[in-house]
């Protein structure tokens, strides 16, 4: 870290009454200058159900499957995970960061912070400046909806100073979307609870995926007297208009909380996809395990994830995991395979039209193509009318299975 810098006269006490508040040092000088605050999480203390070096051990060891995660791009070590707090929630011109937090897992397993804050408008080029020395190294950059907010948003203010975007070509991992797979809720899901919601009975309730909700409901971490996200902005213009520090306090530990949960979250990301459906503890982590596995090219790793999902789920999950099987087996070939799921899938209770149609369609260009079973084909292909499927498209196949079998010398039932 370079030098702290010395404050102009005319704000000392400003200054020391952030020094009093938030504990930390200038850097710059009189031209620009930023205030940083550095904390550490030491190896023993705990973040929800696990320590911290506990979490860097895990984070270490899976390390190198962070390309499935950013689309296999090439991650790498360094990684530094980046969180904003802003002066609006909605982005846009007119949105500034006033804290940018940095964090990232010391060698010795502990957890290191450091928070750049914007004092005075003016300063911004200095904020800009050192969280560019400090993104410098990254081999990885890690948000959580950083994609869609936080990277363009600094992007933006670094193209107004005329400066680099210090994270260009660095790889990119947004926790968020493999979240929403991993632990959030999916519009099958939605449906089948709607479905059941009708008259089959209680329905499981999808689960929410923001940073909070995943903090507390994946890693078991609970937080006490915590900002409310909706309160932050207020807190920092009141300190800009008055110069009290003091209601950035919690503002600064609600950034670390976020940074520290965020990393929590990738180093569970990181292990399932080392370990495999064995690591998962349920249904839901067994299926998102698949599904990257397949984005990645990784095809017999998928086709075991989206099996140990079908046995181990039950609902609109199973009816999730055989689709995505009897998918995978079909992409290798194994079209006896592939027919089997798609059976099952229809055999599933309560599965959704759409999904009945698409299995209904499935089979029957298996019975007409590979077992040459017309009749069957045909049956298939009447069982799917009401379900969904395209009528222009069902006609078609009608027809020609008609005149095939008046060929063979069947007649077809009508």
């Amino acid at each position: 870290m370079a030098p702290a810098a010395q404050a102009p006269a005319a704000d000392r006490g400003v200054a020391a009454g952030i020094d009093a508040a938030l504990g930390g040092a200038w850097r710059g000088d009189q031209s620009g200058r930023c205030y940083v605050v550095e904390r550490r999480c030491d190896p023993s203390a705990r973040h929800g159900r696990e320590t911290v070096g506990a979490l860097a051990a895990r984070f270490q060891a899976a390390a190198g499957d962070a390309p499935l995660l950013c689309g296999g791009a090439a991650a790498r070590p360094p990684f530094v995970f980046l969180d904003l707090e802003t002066t609006g929630l909605s982005g846009g011109a007119g949105t500034h960061a006033f804290l940018v937090g940095c964090g990232a897992f010391a060698d010795d397993g502990g957890f290191v912070t450091r928070q750049f804050l914007l004092t005075r408008a003016g300063d911004e080029r200095a904020v800009l400046a050192a969280t560019a020395e400090e993104l410098a190294g990254a081999g990885a950059l890690v948000t959580f909806n950083g994609k869609s907010f936080d990277a363009p948003l600094l992007e933006t203010r670094y193209l107004f100073h005329r400066l680099r975007w210090p994270a260009g070509t660095v790889p990119h991992v947004d926790v968020l979307h493999p979240a929403r797979r991993f632990w959030g809720a999916s519009p099958l899901r939605a449906a089948w609870a709607g479905t059941r919601a009708r008259g089959a009975g209680p329905a499981q309730a999808p689960r929410a995926c923001s940073l909070g909700e995943l903090e507390h409901g994946v890693l078991g971490a609970r937080r006490t007297g915590d900002v409310a996200g909706c309160e932050i902005p207020g807190r920092y213009f009141a300190f800009v208009r008055e110069g009290d520090a003091r209601p950035l306090a919690p503002v600064l530990e609600h950034n670390r909380l976020d940074l520290l949960s965020l990393a929590a979250l990738t180093a569970r990301m990181l292990c399932l996809l080392r370990r495999g459906p064995a690591a998962a503890r349920d249904a839901q982590e067994m299926l998102a395990l698949g599904r990257i596995y397949a984005r990645g090219g990784l095809d017999a790793p998928a086709r075991q994830a989206f099996e140990a999902a079908a046995s181990a789920g039950g609902g609109a999950l199973r009816v999730e995991a055989l689709r995505q099987l009897a998918l995978a087996w079909r992409r290798a070939r194994r079209h006896e395979d592939a027919a089997s799921c798609w059976r099952a899938l229809l055999d599933a209770r309560g599965c959704p039209p759409h999904l009945a149609a698409e299995a209904m369609e499935a089979l029957a260009v298996h019975h007409e193509h590979r077992t040459r079973d017309l009749a069957a084909a045909r049956a298939l292909a009447l069982g799917s009318l009401g379900r969904g499927a395209q009528a222009a498209a069902l006609q078609h196949r009608l027809a020609r299975l008609d005149r095939k079998m008046e060929r063979s010398g069947c007649r077809p039932e009508r």
